[in-house]
């Protein structure tokens, strides 16, 4: 029987730790572990075009299913293709391993060609990053990995030299049980015991919640209802907690709307649950703030604290809810309620106003007629730009839609990568990346990813032909608007011609039509909707302190961006209030 090498020995760790695919670009220093995997049935090798597009389809992977997932780049250049996809993952607490493969080791420091030092490159996009210089580093090198990438929620990288790859791994080689779940962080009693005595104290508290509440939607409603709170949520956390919420005030930010900017300002007690909100420029300054989160490196650096609670956001209110003492009054609520639908009654007509007769389409239309016709249980992967602002406002949360995108790294092309990764988990389910025209033709070659797997990702394109996010940023900032437009192509051409279902939108009356002909064709599928490139948004509150860098980007010449069916979820909010 042939002795095992170190790449098949490789191979078989991921197995064993869950990985079912890798996705990369061959490279003869990686051939040693495609070749692994060509033989081995319990893993696939998922050839993409660009390793970008590895890294973040890796990453989407492993955001659905809380898995880890891998992904791998040949020595040199073709890892170091990786490095973007893998800050976003990273940034994303996405538990993913990636193999940078590496020069033969005995050229390493002689500026051999191709050669680079990934152990130190993707230092900072990592919680770990280290060379196996010898075969018996194996396999502990690589069990360490997978589990700092499992226990601390992000990216490992392994960097392997082919020619170690291709030796024979060593007898009676360490192996031990691989960890590939997290525990549940429960908080002491004395921090539940101090927070439930700052909540008795305040008359009025505003929750505001982010992706750690993810698995504790019902908690966050028992909690609400017992102190009578609003409950508002950044970008991330609107997938989690919108739905089904009757307390909910909207999302603050840069692409907010509604009344939370007002409960998180005019509240006696702020509890961010489960969020690493970035702008604080939109926290308060003069009110009692707690932060309740799993990861303690992200207590207290956005804003100051009032208190700071370890532990992760479901534990944290079972053990929570029974010590606090009922609120009877909802007076701040039930305000903040209307407050709420009344901010959403004042933006609503600006999708609803003779979009089947304007032309170039309204974005906001094309996100409002998407959300209608898209499944009960599709994942959205939203390019960076104004995708992120007509996801914010248009989809629909229900507790069965995913809504995946680079919201902590900000990176443009993601959306179509992230549904390749997003896809290969299930073919059945519906994957929908509404992409930016600037985003889908940086990394346009992996549209041909698509069709050489068939998968059925249906890429919804606005095509505004410009970087409109860039642009709004140049205008409020006093700059003309500068190398912002593109001169685009037939793009569903392009698609019929790689094989695909394409077909080119230009008037409001065609949109419903090609949504519906997309969603049923069985393969992959581009519809490119010629979009108005004057549509912005604006955020819910500008100060002057926000006049500058990206702050200002969402600033002050803008239209008024609309909400789609948050209007009836609010209108429906407020048939809860009580009546005198």
């Amino acid at each position: 029987m042939a002795k095992q090498t170190v790449a098949e020995q490789f191979v078989d760790i991921l197995v064993r730790a869950g990985v079912r695919r890798l996705y990369g670009v061959v490279g003869d220093s990686l051939n040693p572990v495609v070749d692994a995997i060509r033989r081995n049935s319990a893993i696939d090798w998922i050839q993409v075009r660009h390793e970008e597009t590895a890294a973040f389809a890796a990453g989407a992977e492993a955001q659905l299913t809380g898995s880890l997932a891998a992904c791998a780049g040949s020595c040199g250049p073709g890892n170091l293709h990786l490095i973007n996809g893998l800050f976003d993952a990273h940034r994303s607490m996405a538990p993913v391993l990636a193999l940078a493969s590496h020069i033969p080791s005995s050229e390493i420091g002689t500026t051999f060609f191709q050669e680079t030092h990934p152990d130190r490159l993707f230092i900072e996009c990592s919680h770990y990053s280290e060379l196996i210089s010898s075969t018996k580093q194996m396999p502990r090198v690589l069990q360490t990995a997978i589990q700092h990438a499992v226990g601390q929620s992000g990216v490992a990288v392994v960097s392997l030299p082919g020619d170690i790859a291709a030796e024979p791994a060593p007898e009676r080689a360490i192996e031990h049980a691989l960890v590939t779940a997290r525990p549940s962080v429960r908080p002491g009693d004395a921090e539940l015991d101090a927070l439930a005595t700052m909540i008795d104290e305040a008359d009025k508290v505003t929750l505001f919640c982010g992706s750690g509440t993810a698995g504790a939607h019902a908690e966050v409603m028992e909690f609400a209802e017992r102190v009578k709170s609003p409950v508002g949520h950044a970008l991330r956390g609107k997938e989690w907690i919108q739905y089904d919420n009757p307390y909910d005030v909207g999302m603050s930010g840069l692409l907010g709307y509604g009344a939370a900017y007002e409960a998180t300002h005019e509240c006696d007690l702020l509890i961010l649950l489960g969020t690493d909100f970035p702008y604080n420029a939109f926290l308060p300054d003069d009110v009692k703030i707690v932060q309740v989160d799993v990861r303690p490196e992200h207590l207290g650096r956005r804003t100051t604290l009032d208190l700071a609670v370890w532990g992760d956001v479901r534990e944290t209110l079972r053990g929570l809810i029974p010590k606090v003492r009922p609120k009877e009054n909802r007076k701040f609520l039930d305000r903040m309620l209307k407050k709420h639908a009344e901010a959403l009654e004042g933006v609503v007509s600006a999708y609803t106003r003779k979009v089947e007769k304007h032309t170039p389409i309204h974005p906001e239309y094309v996100a409002s007629v998407l959300d209608e016709e898209a499944a009960d249980d599709a994942v959205f992967t939203v390019d960076t730009g104004m995708c992120n602002v007509w996801a914010a406002r248009y989809l629909t949360p229900n507790g069965r839609r995913r809504v995946i995108g680079s919201f902590s790294h900000g990176s443009m092309a993601n959306a179509l990568p992230q549904a390749i990764g997003a896809q290969f988990i299930d073919r059945r389910r519906q994957v929908v990346s509404m992409s930016g025209d600037g985003g889908f033709s940086m990394l346009m070659g992996d549209f041909l990813t698509l069709v050489q797997y068939d998968l059925p990702v249906k890429v919804v394109l606005f095509n505004n032909s410009s970087l409109g996010m860039v642009e709004l940023e140049m205008l409020v900032s006093g700059l003309p608007s500068y190398g912002t437009t593109n001169q685009n192509p037939d793009f569903a051409a392009i698609a019929r011609a790689a094989g695909a279902h394409g077909v080119r939108v230009e008037k409001p009356k065609q949109l419903r039509g090609a949504l519906r002909d997309a969603f049923r064709h069985k393969g992959p599928a581009l519809v490119d909707i010629v979009t108005d490139p004057n549509a912005l948004s604006m955020p819910p509150k500008i100060s002057a302190e926000m006049v500058s860098g990206f702050a200002l980007s969402a600033g002050k010449m803008v239209l008024d961006g609309g909400v789609g069916r948050m209007l009836q979820m609010a209108r429906s909010n407020l048939r809860n209030i009580p009546r005198p």
